[in-house]
């Protein structure tokens, strides 16, 4: 049987000839895209491979699991990234270890994460979760802010102490017009992510794609791509 590092490794090369593929295709330079993994579901053992491995971006997104695993991996050089829906009595724990939230969608989370960010003498980047299935004021199925709210947020979270808006974020909505069409769904994420930058220069990070779509991704811009299962196998089912 293949041992695990030997899995990891065949798997992370793997998507790296999908993303380096991906980015000769679309006239870009491999290091413009940067390869978060996440790590959900596994353990702290997997994520110490991974550094040895050379990955340097780790993305969990329940902060009861990510807590501990942060904290015994606290001496490996990681950028940690929290990309799931965060409740606002989370965010006290998240903070110690997140250095970017992905998930901002309300005034009431960002009021609450600078708060503790401040607490914590941290800042944190925060990319704001577009919801391209929302209705205008609305939220999404799975969270995310409906485009026309992007600009309002950003300004809370620049006005945030410990905060700074660094992006956006999008998951390839499965309802509305852009359901089953990621690639037209990550070309209007970079249309309003153009709009922010013009009012937030340093919000240039964009994160979209994940395992089965990261080629649209990288083709519509995405600098940022989050890839699971395709480096660490099918998740074992939650119970």
């Amino acid at each position: 049987m293949t041992d695990r590092r030997t899995q990891l490794a065949d798997n992370l090369a793997r998507v790296e000839e999908r993303i380096s593929a991906a980015c000769a295709a679309a006239g870009r330079k491999r290091e413009e895209v940067t390869l978060i993994v996440v790590t959900k579901t596994y353990p702290a053992s997997d994520v110490r491979l991974l550094a040895e491995l050379g990955v340097r971006h780790v993305a969990e997104n329940r902060d009861q699991d990510a807590a501990p695993k942060a904290a015994e991996c606290s001496d490996l050089p990681l950028t940690w990234h929290f990309v799931g829906q965060l409740q606002t009595n989370k965010v006290r724990s998240v903070v110690n270890y997140a250095d970017v939230v992905h998930s901002i969608d309300r005034n009431r989370l960002v009021a609450a994460l600078s708060t503790a960010a401040v607490r914590a003498g941290r800042e944190l980047d925060c990319l704001i979760q577009v919801a391209l299935d929302a209705e205008s004021g609305a939220r999404g199925d799975r969270g995310g802010v409906a485009p026309d709210g992007v600009l309002e947020l950003a300004g809370e979270i620049a006005g945030a102490e410990g905060l700074r808006p660094a992006g956006l974020m999008t998951v390839a909505p499965l309802a509305g017009p852009y359901a089953g069409r990621p690639r037209a769904a990550f070309d209007r994420l970079m249309e309003i992510a153009t709009d922010l930058r013009a009012a937030h220069p340093a919000a240039n990070m964009v994160s979209a794609g994940m395992s089965a779509d990261l080629e649209d991704a990288v083709a519509a811009g995405a600098t940022h791509v989050r890839v699971g299962s395709a480096v660490l196998g099918v998740r074992p089912r939650l119970g």
